[in-house]
């Protein structure tokens, strides 16, 4: 796995104290999941001063912060939100199986598949924590895992936070989403695209086709109707994939969602403005 304790220059994150990742792997169910993990910092950012919950022995008050991947990338491509979020609060990016270097199952896994087995490697890394839930953050297809879990486990996540969300009910075939994806990549960073890419190799052919149906599949319009925390949708204002009217959808959907819409950014908002969206993420814990 690619450690993440190298920050670009400009990124905020190096004018406060140096947050040293942790790499380890975890199996569920058998199938092996990566993890980077970036300890709670000194300073975080501060707890709703309304909360009426108790106060625990091993409570955490401040946020645990968990970041997975779209369909065939990796956490590489979530690095700079990574240590963005990492000086608020305790930050896990996760490589799902078959991606990022993790062993290929021998089966395809559905959304449904891929949600259960995240919960229970976060009840692993949450044991002992109360109260035992995160803010999850899931891009493209790792929007749809993401809410998911949040619909099978809704005691887990404090809050969710989806990324350039698919899939489009309006253009969920397989060509409108690789047209739209070819319209996104040719205007993205081209460091960006050379980390995409590179996981897209890694990942291979037959598993990304395989994953490819799961996601086309996956109705996430239908299921965050059933996901009871508070869900924050962002977006680039010029992302071809996830565009303007869905996303707006899926937050009337919700019941109790937001959306924010980032100018001048695609698809790939989470590196190209970074901090833009781990601002945006804490403001939406903070008055959550």
């Amino acid at each position: 796995m690619t450690p993440l304790s190298r920050r670009p220059r400009h990124s905020r994150s190096d004018q406060g104290p140096r947050v040293v990742p942790q790499t380890r792997r975890l199996r569920s169910e058998g199938l092996e999941f990566g993890l980077v993990h970036s300890p709670k910092p000194a300073t975080t950012i501060a707890a709703n001063p309304e909360s009426t919950q108790p106060a625990h022995a091993g409570t955490t008050d401040t946020p645990i912060f968990v970041i997975v991947h779209g369909i065939g990338t990796s956490h590489r491509y979530s690095v700079l939100l990574h240590q963005a979020l990492a000086t608020h609060g305790a930050t896990y990016s996760v490589d799902l199986p078959g991606f990022g270097g993790m062993e290929t199952p021998r089966h395809r896994l559905a959304v449904e598949d891929y949600a259960r087995l995240l919960g229970s490697v976060l009840d692993t890394l949450l044991s002992g924590l109360q109260p035992r839930r995160c803010v999850l953050i899931g891009h493209s297809m790792g929007a749809q895992i993401t809410t998911e879990l949040a619909a099978q486990r809704p005691n887990l996540v404090a809050a969710l936070v989806l990324i350039g969300p698919v899939t489009d009910s309006r253009r969920s075939s397989a060509l409108a989403q690789a047209v739209d994806l070819c319209r996104d990549t040719l205007k993205e960073p081209v460091a960006a695209n050379l980390l995409v890419f590179a996981d897209y190799t890694r990942c291979g052919p037959r598993w990304y086709t395989q994953e490819l149906v799961s996601m086309l599949a996956y109705a996430t319009a239908d299921q965050i109707v059933h996901v009871a925390a508070p869900v924050l949708v962002v977006r680039g204002a010029d992302d071809p994939v996830s565009r303007s009217a869905w996303c707006a959808s899926l937050v009337r959907q919700s019941g109790h969602g937001f959306l924010k819409e980032i100018a001048g950014h695609r698809h790939l908002v989470h590196y190209s403005a970074a901090e833009r969206v781990a601002d945006s993420i804490c403001r939406f814990v903070q008055r959550s």
